[in-house]
């Protein structure tokens, strides 16, 4: 008997607290599932940060060609369903009840993790909606991602910084040579990094990454300029969206002439082109999902740009893990107050709520705005809203996805 969505959820969910680094689990439950992913054609694309605005913007643009395309990108917002869409429809509840019930057995027996899983049901959900093509948004890292079984059309790498240093390593070169290895033996490779040494650094580790897996595999990198950005009319906002749309438009270059939108149909689409968390402005609600020190600066560059209305209130929450005390030190100069706080559905990886009280009772604390610390989450939100003539939110994933779904906000 199939379980319901919620209990697909409940079954699902508990699994994120495991990190498997590797394919061969994602590969033999796809095997188990008929091999899906070979149905239809895909485009895989990583990166540090960029590469779920780079992967919305290739779909719609190759939507607006009228094709059939399937989307996998996380973390989700709201709603897990936002982790699988095609042509913007997420997978339906019954969907992930079905899978999640046919694959149970096979998944408690291989003890897959919760990406394992989805991405398992994301491949198997694509070909029975008939895509005509899927762009698959990598995980964490790329050479042991899950999302790694694929032999895609393209694949591409936008950005990189320091991010899951514990995982990837702790240098750019390192995170650089991991996230390259999702190049393929005679697949276009294109990256869209904007440093010149970095962008070669990937070059090599890409053509690196082709020779272990086939001494004859021939790569075709393609290096997006690092002056290159989108001129046209764009739907996502801020300046570092110009670029993520300088390198969307590569990827669709490199596909096979037959599948290329025309740069009419491409325009379109990037114009009209929406991400929820990436600042999404709703009426004086401003949401951004920036969760590292590189995605800070970018939200900081972007704010000066848009120049909100101010005064500027910033309800904010990052996760433990992370290098919250640089992003706060970015963040205070473009914000005139902010709340500290842990979003609910982070509670578990909650940041250092001792080390921020002891930042904030300092005789002169190092910061420009006026700073808050305000543990419960409801409270916090009253707080930051009252005279903001902004209200932004940031830190996660979860602060976003938490502030939306408190607020009444569907991301879909």
């Amino acid at each position: 008997m199939t379980e319901s969505y919620a209990q697909a959820l409940d079954f699902l969910f508990p699994r994120t607290t495991q990190i498997k680094l590797g394919t061969e689990t994602t590969a033999r439950l796809l095997t188990a599932l008929g091999e899906p992913q070979t149905m239809y054609p895909t485009i895989h694309i990583g990166g540090t940060n960029g590469k779920g605005s780079v992967s919305t913007l290739v779909a719609a643009a190759l939507e607006a060609r009228g094709l059939r395309v399937g989307l996998y990108t996380s973390p989700h917002l709201v709603s897990f369903r936002e982790r699988i869409q095609v042509n913007r429809v997420p997978i339906s509840e019954l969907a992930v009840a079905s899978w999640t019930s046919q694959l149970r057995p096979i998944i408690e027996s291989l003890n897959a993790t919760f990406f394992e899983a989805t991405t398992a049901i994301a491949l198997a959900d694509f070909a029975a909606r008939g895509v005509d093509i899927a762009v698959v948004e990598v995980g964490l890292g790329g050479r042991l991602d899950s999302t790694n079984v694929l032999t895609p059309l393209v694949s591409a790498v936008t950005h990189i910084a320091l991010d899951h240093q514990k995982y990837l390593g702790d240098t750019l070169e390192l995170i650089a040579a991991e996230k390259a290895a999702i190049a393929k033996s005679g697949v276009p490779f294109v990256i869209g990094e904007s440093d010149p040494a970095l962008a070669q650094v990937l070059v090599a580790a890409g053509e690196a990454a082709i020779r272990q897996k086939d001494p004859l595999g021939v790569s075709v990198p393609v290096v997006v300029a690092p002056d290159c950005m989108w001129s046209g009319p764009l739907g996502l906002l801020g300046p570092h969206q110009r670029r993520n749309a300088a390198v969307a438009s590569a990827i669709l270059a490199a596909l096979p002439e037959g599948l290329q939108p025309s740069s009419e149909r491409i325009a379109e689409a990037f114009a009209g082109a929406r991400l929820p968390g990436r600042l999404d402005r709703r009426g004086r609600w401003l949401f951004d999902v920036a969760h590292n020190p590189d995605g800070m600066a970018a939200l900081v560059e972007a704010l000066d740009e848009l120049r909100p209305p101010r005064p500027l209130h910033a309800l904010v929450s990052i996760l433990g893990d992370k290098a919250w005390p640089e992003m706060l030190v970015a963040l205070d100069a473009s914000i005139d107050f902010g709340v500290l706080t842990v979003a609910p559905s982070a509670d578990i990886r909650r940041w250092d709520l001792g080390w921020l009280e002891r930042w904030l009772a300092q005789d002169r604390p190092p910061a420009q705005a006026r700073w808050r610390l305000v543990p419960d989450f409801r409270e916090a939100l009253a707080v930051v809203e009252e005279g903001a003539g902004t209200v932004l939110v940031t830190g996660s994933f979860h602060t976003v996805g938490d502030v939306l779904a408190a607020r009444g906000l569907s991301p879909l």
